[in-house]
């Protein structure tokens, strides 16, 4: 069963169309986010799903039924929002209890329903305070509780983890996607960390321009993005991305990084001679001795530590730079000649022209411009 259905949206503000011609269905129980950039229009299409604002065309359709021009009081959302939107004359506990009280909840429920979620998120010890005297993380999880409180069937968080701090965040990581799933919710899921999208979502919803680029599972979306765009937005360091041109020899399609001949076992031979962009992960680019078989020289120019992996910056003979990432701990060169392996079966191909997906990493699948 689809709990939400966005048909044929189109949001303008003046000359602006933030939502251009948007559709998106959301499954019952499915936990769904929406990343981008600030701009993209992720925080409009929320406000719209939930009734604070009103399309300029298409429908909006919850549990089947058209909700487009219902009010928001009656749609029977959970909301918490960026702006935290807090009573402020009502203490944490009455604030998370609001949406319990409208539904003439018992006062054991209404105690028991608080108490779990102000522990969840670790502001139980803060109930009695108005929201003056709250921090802006503890602000932002007293919001994220009332909108949890209700159990409601569909649940809109617009960044609800932003103002926590880094501890509390990788932790909520771990435990909201389990509070969700044990409430059933269906749930629309707002971040600009793609970190947070990837550990929360069933799927993730690419935006960027008021359009969604892309639409799919994490795995999906980190293995094979639909684009150069997406691939970068997804990674830490981000991909390292090399203008090449496919070449082909006896064994196959090669490009070549430091004048070394590295093959792309499985490329589509309409690739050669094209001018393409070979995406490499940080993480698939090893040291190596310069003995090994296709061993790549380069030059080290810094080396940064950064908790449980080390980054290191390399610049390839012709000057181009690329960034390798290997677990703490493991042994590397920290500055100097040296030499990296790539393994091609697991690079990305664009197409330079479009930035379109020519083939994927790990396979031999090609994408939409092969």
């Amino acid at each position: 069963m689809t709990t939400l259905q966005l048909k044929n949206i189109v949001k303008r503000y003046k000359t602006n169309t933030v939502l251009d011609d948007l559709s998106l269905d959301v499954a019952d129980g499915e936990t769904l986010v929406l990343f981008g950039p600030s701009g993209a229009g992720k925080t409009v299409l929320l406000r719209l799903v939930a009734g604070v604002i009103d399309p300029d065309e298409g429908k909006i359709l919850i549990g089947g039924e058209d909700m487009t021009d219902v009010d928001a009081e009656h749609r029977g959302i959970g909301m918490a929002f960026q702006n935290f939107a807090l009573f402020p004359h009502m203490s944490a506990h009455d604030n998370i209890a609001s949406p319990l009280t409208a539904t003439r909840s018992s006062a054991e429920a209404i105690k028991a329903g608080v108490g779990k979620v102000a522990k969840l998120l670790k502001i139980d010890h803060v109930l009695s305070h108005h929201p003056k005297a709250l921090s802006n993380g503890q602000k932002q999880r007293t919001a994220l509780a009332r909108a949890l409180a209700g159990s409601p069937p569909l649940l809109l968080l617009d960044d609800p983890l932003r103002n926590v701090d880094a501890k509390l965040r990788f932790e909520m990581r771990l435990e909201l996607p389990r509070l969700l799933a044990s409430q059933g919710a269906t749930v629309v899921y707002v971040t600009q960390d793609y970190k947070e999208a990837m550990a929360l979502g069933d799927r993730i919803a690419v935006m960027a321009n008021g359009k969604i680029r892309q639409i799919g599972t994490p795995e999906e979306i980190y293995n094979a993005p639909a684009d150069i765009g997406i691939a970068s937005l997804f990674g830490d360091p981000t991909i390292n991305l090399l203008d090449v041109v496919p070449q082909k020899d006896a064994g196959g399609i090669y490009v070549e990084i430091s004048k070394v001949r590295v093959p792309l076992p499985g490329m589509p031979d309409n690739v050669v001679g094209q001018a393409c962009v070979i995406g490499i992960r940080p993480e698939s680019i090893t040291f190596a001795k310069d003995t090994v078989k296709g061993a790549v020289p380069i030059e080290v120019e810094a080396e940064t530590p950064l908790n449980e992996k080390t980054v290191t910056l390399v610049v390839t003979v012709g000057k181009r730079e690329l960034l390798v990432s290997r677990p703490a701990g493991t042994p590397g060169p920290v500055s100097g000649p040296a030499f990296i392996l790539i393994d091609g079966k697991t690079t990305f191909l664009f197409d330079k022209a479009s930035g379109a997906l020519i083939r994927k990493a790990g396979t031999t699948e090609q994408g939409v411009a092969a």
